[in-house]
């Protein structure tokens, strides 16, 4: 334990913890105001899905082993790997000089990612007493929310094009920021952060590790942008429901086989006696449907307020401020009475109860709702899951000694990615079949042939068919399709007034296209809204059940536990 360090030394650590945490969080965001940017540089919209799916993949995987191994040879010479990691990786994404060194690079960072995740809310438990975890938990919990909102208001600003000591910023500052945050956290965690491992003999569990990285590898793969990354095999003649379920029994096997193998491991990647606890099994299927619901009420509003609205990124980010106020009040306070009390149930069935509402109050938005409807449901949304996030990280905790509080720590992180990656695939099924359902084919709708006949809206369009999300990103570039447009019509040789008549047609046809697909878009964010609402009430309901023990005001299980 670190029990024994300063109260001011404990304080330094946990900002350099909470720095590298805000490194994590916020690439999570910061990257989707680059993506155009991006893969307009290197005319590879194809690639977008990997960008964001190689990063996904590599720190899903590492937080296990990264639990694990910080279990065997201590937090600090982990979380020194994770930021190094990260912060090299972040360097080497900001200098790359094609797409395939950008998705390398940013698998890298991925890996530094998934380490200083699995780490950072288990060094709590090494600083901190059961009983004191609390507040910490709020702490970090308002990390994520800060970063919510700073993400796409920096990404944006930056991507845009600022200067700053005479330079010209671009997308690849987005990485670049990463690096000078990541060389003080290494320096203050080196400096202040001693090293501390529970086992003297370490057998890794090479054949665990191996398998936990196929099954989840296979499953990532399965869910998440499949038609993108094997588009080679489906334009070869292989159907993309083949490749799924390929994948996905690949993943079922490997994790048969994962589980025969932990079963003899001497130190198992996630010894499974962890489920034979039932709060611990209760815990982990919150988290996987919390992970799931999670994303519907943030990443999505995010688009409405883009698509309806008409907001830019940086702006959508900055709407989403009342959710986020909510978030780190409700994280913060309800963190401090969790340290006093030493209860916490209550507080997730509370926070569980008032997200479920509100995430189904979100339903009553419509195409012409005002701001201010949006922004109190908002509100409550951001309380409710401020309440219940940061506290099952510390139910699990106080369930376990401290040679096994990396691997349990890291596996609600993991069960956390798991549900996101889900439940993020499901949603944007939903998402994309409801629009497609209510607009129709794009060969059918006139607009959208007449753009793609003109040279300066085609490149809009991408690579292949037209999607939901073309029809989308259409919406939002409407001014600029209009100011080109109205700018090629302006070349004619025609007279003035017909010119006008062509403009007014025009902007009317593109009006209706925008009216249209903004109620679909609308529609069909009702479903996952409702969708969300649903995996909060079973999260709610499994949390019921949880048979709490109180925090503990020491680190040891009490005799007999």
């Amino acid at each position: 334990m670190l029990h024994h360090i300063t109260q001011r030394e404990k304080l330094i650590v946990m900002l350099a913890v909470m720095s590298g945490m805000f490194l994590v969080a916020l690439d999570q965001t910061i990257i989707a105001t680059a993506l155009g940017a991006i893969v307009t540089q290197f005319n590879s919209f194809s690639s977008i899905g990997f960008i964001v799916t190689s990063y996904l993949l590599t720190s899903t995987i590492s937080v296990p082993l990264a639990g694990k191994l910080s279990d065997m040879y201590g937090r600090r010479p982990i979380l020194l790997g994770g930021v190094a990691i990260f912060t090299i990786g972040s360097l080497l994404s900001g200098g790359a000089q094609s797409i395939e060194w950008l998705i390398a690079a940013r698998a890298l960072q991925g890996i530094g990612g998934g380490m200083i995740m699995a780490n950072a809310f288990t060094i709590i438990g090494d600083l901190f007493a059961p009983r004191e975890r609390g507040k910490w938990q709020g702490f970090i919990g308002a990390v994520f929310g800060i970063s919510s909102v700073i993400g796409p208001l920096l990404g944006g600003w930056l991507t845009d094009g600022q200067h700053i000591f005479g330079a010209t910023t671009d997308w690849r500052w987005t990485f670049f920021i990463n690096v000078p945050v990541g060389i003080v956290a290494y320096l203050i965690i080196s400096r202040y952060c001693p090293d501390i491992s529970h086992a003297s003999k370490h057998k890794p569990d090479y054949k665990g590790a191996a398998l936990i990285t196929v099954s989840l590898a296979s499953l990532i793969l399965a869910v998440d942008n499949t038609e993108v990354i094997f588009k080679n095999l489906i334009d070869g003649g292989t159907s993309l429901g083949f490749i799924k379920g390929t994948l996905a029994a690949v993943a079922l096997v490997s994790a048969a086989l994962f589980i025969a193998v932990e079963r003899r491991a001497k130190q198992p990647i996630l010894p499974l006696r962890f489920f034979s606890n039932r709060t611990y099994t209760q815990m982990m299927i919150v988290t996987l449907l919390f992970g799931a619901a999670f994303l519907g009420a943030i990443l999505y509003l995010t688009q409405f307020n883009q698509q309806v609205f008409g907001a830019s990124p940086s702006e959508a980010g900055m709407m989403l401020l009342p959710m986020m106020a909510g978030m780190m009040t409700a994280s913060i306070g309800i963190g401090q009475i969790v340290s006093r009390t030493g209860y916490y149930k209550r507080f997730i069935v509370l926070g569980f109860a008032l997200a479920t509402l509100s995430v189904l109050g979100l339903v009553t938005l419509q195409s012409d709702s005002p701001y201010w409807h949006e922004a109190v449901l908002m509100v409550f949304v951001g309380l409710g899951l401020g309440m219940g996030m940061p506290i099952m990280n510390l139910a699990v905790q106080n369930e376990f000694e401290q040679k096994d509080l990396g691997a349990a720590t890291s596996s609600v992180q993991l069960f956390r990615g798991l549900g996101s990656t889900i439940g993020t695939a499901l949603m944007s099924s939903v998402l994309t079949t409801g629009i497609v359902a209510s607009m129709g084919a794009p060969a059918t709708i006139p607009y959208l042939q007449e753009l793609k006949q003109s040279p300066a809206a085609a490149k809009m369009f991408g690579e292949g068919e037209v999607t939901a999300d073309t029809m989308l990103r259409i919406n939002t570039q409407q001014q600029t399709i209009a100011d080109g447009a109205f700018s090629a019509i302006d070349t004619l040789p025609l007279p003035a007034a017909l010119k006008d008549k062509q403009k007014a047609q025009f902007k009317s046809q593109q009006d209706d296209y925008s009216k249209k697909i903004v109620n679909a878009f609308t529609d069909s964010l009702h479903h996952i809204f409702m969708i969300s609402s649903l995996l909060m009430l079973l999260a709610l309901i499994v949390v019921a059940f949880v048979k709490e023990r109180p925090l503990r005001t020491h680190t040891s299980m009490p005799v007999g536990e």
